[in-house]
């Protein structure tokens, strides 16, 4: 099963210095339907206007994955961590038994940016943060894995039986993944229109998958791609 949800059917909410589009049900938008998929919790597609940002707020027992899209986003939290998060990296804090954390765009530019919550295996584990770089041009054409429940190589660590993936392919190209029919994937291409095991999917598009044994994506446009992989 391969489900696309348009950018334009997303749950919407503008505060001014915040304009977000929720994949599944969050905050004031709430559909049963769509309450999450797998594992994947939340998905949100922010724009956050620059000198602004969120103020100190609570969270506990969550795998928060933040990956910036453009501009950058600027993490500070009661564990002492500090960090600035640029276009193109990611930033993973597994809430587990409470942290405090601010964000802010403190640059001149407006920041967008995925945010993604993944259920963790178990609660009350110890509060941790980690960013690192992943440069664009490492995943022209291939899936990079950028944080996972079993890291490799440079992903950063989650406390999930999950994988997110980053990839950029060219117009024209064409990248396919092995999938698990038993798992669920989510997936958002930005920057252009994609085919997906040959539907379309427009820029910011979510793509809804499981039961199948592969998904195979062929760009329209120069796309960046960002994929969940939940149990």
């Amino acid at each position: 099963m391969l489900e696309i949800r348009p950018f334009d059917q997303l749950g919407k909410a503008n505060h001014g210095w915040l304009d977000t589009s929720y994949h599944f049900s969050f905050s004031n938008y709430h559909d049963p339907a769509r309450m999450g998929w797998g594992r994947l919790r939340v998905w949100n597609d922010d724009w956050i206007q620059a000198r602004s940002g969120f103020p100190p707020h609570p969270h506990q027992n969550m795998e928060i994955v933040t990956f910036v899209r453009s501009g950058a986003i600027s993490h500070r939290d009661s564990l002492g961590n500090e960090g600035r998060t640029a276009a193109g990296d990611v930033q993973v804090m597994s809430a587990g038994t409470g942290i405090t954390h601010a964000e802010y765009n403190l640059e001149s530019e407006d920041t967008t940016l995925f945010q993604i919550w993944i259920l963790p295996d178990q609660a009350g584990e110890a509060p941790g943060w980690g960013q690192r770089e992943f440069p664009r041009g490492d995943r022209a054409g291939s899936w990079v894995t950028v944080a996972s429940g079993n890291p490799t190589g440079e992903a950063l660590p989650l406390r999930a039986d999950a994988r997110v993936l980053a990839a950029t392919v060219k117009a024209g190209d064409t990248i396919t993944l092995p999938l698990d029919p038993a798992r669920h994937y989510y997936t958002v291409p930005v920057g252009g229109s994609v085919k997906a095991n040959g539907k379309t999917a427009n820029g910011r598009d979510g793509i809804a998958v499981t039961g199948e044994d592969s998904l195979t994506i062929t760009a329209k446009d120069d796309v960046e791609l960002l994929l969940v992989d939940t149990r």
